[in-house]
């Protein structure tokens, strides 16, 4: 019945994402909101709002390896299944934004996850309010950052599209934010109880089988846009999310309730940085400039590698 329930909310949690993601984009829309503007934030961090919820409830609750492993597992699933799994379809184009700004970003941000968790003599390992409140600045700031270097003439143009009523845009939003919380709460409330039955760490579950159910909206949209010839697209999805996870979901959650990052391990944060560095090297040590198939198959041996070390 827990794996039941695991899926349940994990369907919630998805259907309400989806809600809340075309309902604010309705809403973008109405009031003449450019699309790009739209794409960059809405959709952005539409796709991470399942982690944003998990996270979030998991720091209130005191759960503090439950909210980071998300964040952590949710982002090496991203860089090393998505794009791999991606890059074995079809090579993945890396734009000029993508090496320039993205890959730099996030990889700024992975490094910032690392010492944060990193337990120093004078501190014990944690993310307070306060660190939590710049990473929320940072986000901001990146995302100012990203608005002004993307070219405005990205996505299709919503000219002639008849916008939705505003009470049925509102009543999506209202649904979604339902779905997503109920689903959340019904989600941690059974992924805690299958963490201790296993007699396993909250941190471990939320790395692996959290983290994998959480990513799945990124997973659908990558590989939808990478059907659809947009590959760079897919790419700009997964980076985009993974800054958003450790950035504005980690100082999110670290501003409703101070994170224990003790149960998060080196392995795991280390891990994070490693993933980032294999796409920087594949960005700025190749002539050229995709994620083609070897690459893919390095990336999902080394996702392989990685939880067979975690879970021995």
């Amino acid at each position: 019945m827990t794996l039941l329930f695991l899926l349940l909310g994990l369907g919630l949690i998805l259907a309400g994402a989806s809600l809340l993601t075309d309902g604010a984009a309705a809403l973008a829309r109405r009031f003449r909101i450019p699309e790009f503007i739209v794409g960059l934030t809405v959709v952005a961090v539409g796709t991470s709002t399942p982690e944003l919820i998990v996270s979030v409830l998991s720091a209130a609750g005191g759960h503090s390896g439950m909210a980071i492993g998300n964040v952590v597992g949710s982002n090496l699933f991203n860089v090393f299944v998505i794009l791999g799994v991606c890059a074995l379809i079809a090579p993945l184009p890396l734009t000029p934004q993508n090496i320039r700004r993205d890959i730099p970003v996030s990889l700024g941000a992975s490094v910032l996850l690392l010492a944060l968790c990193l337990p120093l003599s004078h501190r014990a390992a944690t993310i307070g309010r306060i660190e939590g409140a710049a990473m929320l600045l940072l986000y901001a700031a990146a995302l100012w950052y990203t608005v002004r270097t993307t070219p405005r003439t990205s996505g299709p143009s919503d000219t002639g599209r008849k916008p939705r009523r505003l009470w049925f845009t509102a009543l999506m939003i209202a649904a979604g934010l339902g779905a997503l919380i109920g689903g959340g709460e019904l989600f941690l409330h059974h992924a805690t109880l299958l963490a201790r039955r296993l007699g396993v760490s909250e941190s471990v579950i939320a790395i692996t089988l959290v983290a994998g159910g959480t990513s799945l909206p990124e997973l659908a949209s990558s590989v939808v846009s990478l059907l659809k010839g947009k590959g760079a697209l897919a790419l700009g999805n997964v980076l985009g999310s993974n800054i958003a996870n450790i950035l504005l979901i980690l100082g999110l959650s670290a501003v409703v309730r101070p994170l224990d990052a003790g149960s998060v391990t080196l392995l795991d944060t280390g891990a994070v940085v490693l993933s980032t560095a294999m796409l920087c090297a594949a960005a700025f040590t190749f002539r050229r400039r995709e994620l083609d198939r070897p690459e893919g198959v390095l990336f999902l041996l080394a996702y392989a590698g990685y939880l067979y070390v975690l879970l021995k």
